[in-house]
């Protein structure tokens, strides 16, 4: 389920320039953020749940995931260079499963690692702060992959979707609509951050065995339903 041929087709096409600018921007505008508030509030406990609450994990998780799973397949079949691809001697899952491997690990790595670092900066991974929205992080990484890698195999325009979705429903009404938040991979992750850590800072609106069972459920259906699309495009392309 795994080739490496297409994996590193997709981290070449991942971290090209443009995007590779794009990945690195985000994490580091996070990461200035909690240098200054260390710098101006000192090491404080909230202010961590604060920064990385609302902005890395509701945020920048989020718009990482639409670049790096968007891009991970969209840009193939804007282009029509995806059909080169699919006459390939290679599984139509096999194709998913390992674009979305990438698209996870990109996401891990520009959101997870900025995530603790600027955790360690803002508190010390105090009350176990950095460490939970690091691990919640990691967990979010792999549903938003999954997603929005789906996203870019059903609509050219799945970049504008990922963002309205990353930045409207995640960051927005996630944050303000209590209905919402059932529904969103920001408070599912925060379920599990609220397990790891410590204290009672970090708050989540959906219980931990609900918020497991549906970052598995989202990602194995959101995954299986590429795997089906590309399929179909497949099958477009051959008649």
């Amino acid at each position: 389920m795994y080739d490496p041929t297409v994996a590193r087709l997709t981290y070449r096409a991942l971290l090209g320039r443009r995007r590779a600018l794009i990945l690195f921007a985000l994490p580091l505008l996070l990461i200035v953020i909690a240098g200054a508030v260390r710098g101006f509030s000192g090491a404080d406990d909230q202010v961590a749940v604060d920064v990385l609450g609302g902005f890395a994990l509701a945020t920048m998780v989020p718009i990482i995931g639409v670049i790096a799973g968007t891009g991970a397949i969209g840009p193939e079949i804007d282009d029509g260079s995806v059909v080169y691809l699919l006459s390939k001697p290679v599984k139509r899952p096999t194709i998913i499963v390992t674009k979305l491997i990438v698209a996870i690990a990109v996401t891990m790595a520009f959101s997870a690692i900025p995530t603790f670092i600027a955790g360690m900066i803002l508190n010390g991974n105090g009350q176990q702060i950095a460490v939970a929205y690091t691990i919640a992080a990691l967990v979010a990484s792999i549903t938003y992959a999954a997603i929005f890698l789906l996203l870019g195999t059903i609509t050219r325009h799945a970049v504008v979707f990922g963002l309205v979705y990353a930045l409207v429903w995640e960051a927005l009404f996630g944050s303000l609509v209590s209905g919402a938040r059932t529904l969103s991979v920001q408070q599912w992750s925060l379920a599990v951050a609220q397990k790891v850590g410590e204290g009672d800072l970090i708050t989540s609106d959906v219980g931990l065995p609900v918020a497991a069972a549906l970052l598995v459920v989202v990602t194995a259906i959101a995954t299986w339903y590429a795997g089906q699309k590309l399929r179909s495009l497949t099958l477009a392309g051959e008649e």
